[in-house]
């Protein structure tokens, strides 16, 4: 059954008609036609799907637009701006992270979501806050810099 369900996504409320069983992934995606986040495993293993709802990062594949309520959803795109980049943005790029570029749209919103509850992360809570993310073009090293150089930025 379809409801009229209004999102506030990277700071527009945007209304579709859509059941709110379905996840916020297909939402943001299918009917917003938004090009990130990804759709990667499709069980919340891998990441790429990583979006911000009211600052908290969550595995949008498998959250329900019944959960995201009237919570304020970022998406890698609303994260920052290519004029005004989001520190974790900025160091993607001064590091050389990127090489396929699937995963980042995970990474980056995770990692930025984590240097908001712990500013000056050590390198085992920067692991620790990652665990679970995928990149199989091994970019991990690359990654950690980039984390340790936004947290430097703040």
């Amino acid at each position: 059954m379809t409801s009229r369900i209004t999102l506030h996504v990277d700071g527009k409320a945007r209304t579709i008609d859509a059941d709110p069983d379905m996840p916020l992934l297909y939402a943001l995606r299918n009917e917003l036609g938004l090009a990130n986040p990804h759709f990667g495993c499709g069980l919340a293993q891998c990441g790429a799907c990583t979006v911000h709802v009211d600052g908290e990062a969550v595995r949008s594949c498998v959250t329900p637009l019944s959960a995201v309520g009237n919570g304020a959803v970022t998406t890698l795109a609303g994260l920052g701006t290519p004029d005004k980049p989001h520190p974790v943005q900025k160091a993607y790029v001064e590091e050389q992270v990127p090489q396929c570029g699937y995963c980042i749209n995970g990474w980056i919103m995770t990692a930025a979501a984590l240097l908001t509850k712990t500013p000056k992360p050590t390198d085992a809570e920067i692991r620790e806050g990652l665990s679970g993310l995928k990149c199989r073009c091994g970019t991990h090293m690359a990654i950690l810099r980039a984390v340790k150089r936004a947290a430097a930025m703040s």
